[in-house]
Order: structure tokens, then sequence, then C-alpha cells
């Protein structure tokens, strides 16, 4: 498991005010996640999420730009909205396409989460709609290499 770090600004600045109420902010942490698709090729994906709070609770937990924090992100799927204002705004959608990911016609939804618990896990919900996204990629697999027809891969 890759380390979560704290992630400033260009001038170091990590605590970000809220543009809709100055009394609160959040805080970018990063970390690489290795995953394995389902064809057996893993790939290393940066992910970040946000630390929610008090701009003054922010500000007590001393974050600086580079920190390492103990704890992990994690992605958490779900067929109802996590935010019942915006629920579009967590829309899982297919990389660049605009494509929304789907399982029985439904929209999955997706956001990621600091967790200081070990014992928290990803929560992954398989899409559906396997041929409207393949074919938004020219038809071609979605995963980053095909190791079926690929040179490099025939041992």
């Amino acid at each position: 498991m890759s380390k979560v770090r704290v992630i400033g600004d260009e001038t170091g600045n990590v605590i970000n005010q809220s543009a809709t109420n100055p009394d609160y902010g959040y805080v970018r942490v990063e970390s690489v996640k290795t995953t394995i698709d389902d064809n057996g090729f893993l790939r290393k994906r940066s992910i970040s999420t946000l630390i929610q709070g008090h701009i003054e609770d922010l500000k007590s937990e001393g974050y600086f730009s580079g920190q390492e924090l103990s704890g992990k992100i994690v992605v958490l799927e779900a067929l109802t909205p996590f935010n019942k204002k915006n629920p579009e705004r967590d829309i899982k959608q297919a990389g660049n396409t605009g494509i929304v990911c789907t399982l029985g016609g439904e929209p999955i939804y997706r956001k990621t989460l600091y967790s200081l618990s070990s014992n928290t896990e990803d929560v992954f919900i398989k899409h559906d709609n396997v041929e409207q996204i393949r074919n938004a990629f020219g038809g071609v697999k979605t995963s980053a290499v095909n190791a079926e027809t690929s040179d490099e891969f025939n041992f």
C-alpha cells in the first residue's frame, strides 16, 4: 500500500477555503493505488481525495505539503447518490468519454474517501454497459494494454 501524501499548491499552501462558506475548507491528499484488471494486468494509478473540515480544525492538524499520513484512500461505489442535493456530482464515467457507467440501466456513483482505518476496503460495482464503452474507445478493449495480442507479452 502506498503512503498517503498531503498535496500543496505551487506555493506550498495546503488548506483551501470553501468557495461557498469561509468557515470550511479542505486539504487534498494523494496516493498511488496498485490494481490488477480482469485480464491480470497490473497498473499503478494516482488517486486523490479531500479531507474536509472547519478551517480552524484543519489548521490545528498542522498539515504541510509532502507530509505522509497514516491511513489510506478508498474508493466507494454505490447505486444511490452520495450527495442528495447534487446527485450528478459523483456519477462514474468511463474515462473522458462522457459515458456514464451503469448497472441494469442505473448510474453508478463513485467517490474517494480518506480513512484512518486499515480495515476499510474499496467497494466496486462492475458496470454492465461494456459494449457502449468499448465502442466509445473505438471497439478495442478498455484496459491499457491488451495482453493477449501484445508481442511484449507473448512468452
